[in-house]
């Protein structure tokens, strides 16, 4: 039985690892929350309290990897604080202990922010320029990665999230004057996040990096009333004095290289 560790069993991490059981992967997984630790264990996870931050790691990482030929990382720079982190200098200070463990592989989460809103269509052939904090720290998070030759890492851009109990629509319930009405949406959902890992996985697709996003967008305005209308909430208001920016992020390589179709497209 092939072992998989999941550093950050949260939002996308804790359903992959449930599904990944059903498939006969044993599952290492991570939360930083206590009450979490018993969520895991009763759902076939080897659960491990570990947090990582810029300056050190409390927890028994080792005994996370261990035994583990893969590594997924799925945990979201926090960048909207009042104090923003370093995410490159946490992910820097897990390296020594991924490259003393049997890790091989990795798939490393990151985001469609890695390229800038500049009204472009981004496709396998389009070089990052990441504009935000987020985007850039991201970016140079999957160099590090890639460059490191003890493990194989393939890098999944994913779009924005939606499932379960996300969704943007929600947030912007009420807003007024929201940006870029006209720009158009790339967001995904969490059951198609989950079915591409697996895609990952199973076609031993290594040393890569693919963008992951619904071939469905809409601009933000018609699909978010749309939306609003649709869960009963009330609608945004848009701000049309400025000149829309955004991008359509293309998902051309991964359709092409593991034969994906998207499972949830229009009613995304």
């Amino acid at each position: 039985m092939k072992k998989i560790a999941i550093l950050g069993c949260g939002w996308l991490g804790f359903p992959l690892a449930k599904k990944l059981i059903e498939k006969n992967f044993e599952i290492a997984g991570s939360t930083t929350t206590l009450e979490k630790i018993d969520v895991l264990k009763k759902t076939g996870i080897n659960p491990f309290l570990i947090s990582v931050s810029e300056n050190e790691i409390t927890g028994d990482v080792s005994g996370f990897l261990n035994n583990a030929s893969i590594l997924i990382i799925d945990i979201p720079p926090k960048l909207r604080r009042l104090k923003p982190e370093n995410f490159i200098k946490k992910i820097e200070i897990m390296i020594p202990f991924i490259e003393k463990s049997m890790i091989r592989q990795l798939i490393f989460i990151s985001s469609t922010s890695v390229f800038a809103d500049n009204n472009a269509v981004i496709n396998q052939f389009s070089i990052p320029n990441a504009a935000s904090e987020s985007g850039k720290q991201l970016l140079e998070t999957e160099k590090l990665l890639q460059k490191n030759p003890n493990f194989a890492t393939t890098i999944i851009r994913f779009g924005g999230l939606v499932g379960f109990d996300r969704h943007p629509a929600k947030m912007l319930s009420g807003k007024s004057n929201v940006q870029n009405p006209e720009a158009p949406i790339n967001l995904i959902h969490q059951q198609d996040c989950i079915s591409i890992i697996e895609s990952v996985l199973e076609k031993d697709y290594w040393n890569q990096t693919i963008n992951a996003v619904a071939p469905f967008h809409p601009s933000r305005k018609d699909y978010y009333v749309k939306k609003a209308l649709e869960f009963g909430l009330l609608k945004p208001t848009f701000d049309h004095s400025k000149i829309s920016v955004g991008k359509t992020v293309l998902s051309d390589k991964l359709i092409d290289d593991l034969e994906y179709e998207f499972l949830i497209v229009d009613s995304i």
